[in-house]
């Protein structure tokens, strides 16, 4: 699987995957800050997201070897490595299978245990969208408002949007197969699986996804773990407090 990222800056790599539903792009505005301070910053899109190719396939498996792939067609080593939410979930596992090729680990509001199926109102939303009828993106956010009340949470998914052929909306993303796969999402990284590198726990204040009852669990898998708290953000830390969320990065990766 040929996987689509945008590259720049010049140094250690630093690779960034996104969340469900989300694109390398959403990390554009962070990912140059860190290319300044010296780093190759790879902004990747997973499979049947942003540019990347549309597969009938989905696990997190298939995501791990996605980016092992991607490694080595770029000879990519001693690299730093983020994921946020679903490409949290990858990172975690790609660690556990190829740690010698990873420098520091970075894991954004996600940790290893199970997760129950939660984003179905947005997949509802987006699977009703009708491309025929919706010719500009306010129609398409007025008629997603019905399933995602949150602007911001709106505003987050028409980056999908982009204008297939002229004057046709279309979204990026493979939504058939997301749908289809959706419930593999929230699954976890088996107990057994351990990474002894050196790990950042990113955890927004207001996010429940990392609670206090599953740091045991956390430091049983990564038992070289830190967490650190951004305060003022909930899931999407690094859109709510762009600036704490940069400072703890590059304070980890630069020691």
């Amino acid at each position: 699987m040929k996987l689509h990222a945008n590259v720049f800056g010049e140094g250690q790599p630093f690779l960034i995957l996104h969340g469900f539903l989300g694109m390398g792009d959403n990390w554009k505005t962070l990912g140059k800050k860190i290319a300044q301070q010296g780093f190759q910053v790879h902004l990747i899109d997973q499979r049947n997201h942003g540019r990347s190719e549309h597969s009938d396939e989905f696990s997190y498996d298939i995501l791990a070897e996605d980016l092992k792939e991607y490694c080595e067609t770029n000879h990519l080593r001693n690299i730093n490595l983020l994921g946020h939410s679903m490409g949290g979930k990858t990172v975690m596992l790609f660690a556990t299978k190829y740690s010698h090729l990873i420098d520091h680990l970075l894991v954004a509001d996600i940790g290893p245990k199970y997760y129950p199926l939660h984003h179905q109102d947005i997949l509802d939303g987006l699977s009703s969208l009708d491309f025929d009828m919706l010719k500009s993106r306010a129609e398409v956010d007025h008629e997603l408002s019905t399933y995602v009340p949150d602007a911001g949470v709106r505003m987050f998914l028409l980056k999908n949007l982009y204008w297939k052929d002229k004057g046709v909306l279309a979204l990026r993303l493979n939504l058939q197969s997301l749908v289809k796969n959706a419930s593999k999402i929230g699954e976890e990284l088996k107990e057994e699986l351990i990474f002894e590198g050196k790990t950042l726990f990113l955890k927004g204040e207001k996010s429940n996804y990392i609670l206090t009852d599953d740091l045991t669990r956390i430091k049983e898998q990564f038992p070289n773990f830190i967490l650190k708290q951004i305060s003022s953000a909930g899931h999407w830390l690094h859109a709510e407090n762009p600036n704490d969320f940069l400072t703890e990065v590059l304070e980890f990766v630069k020691k």
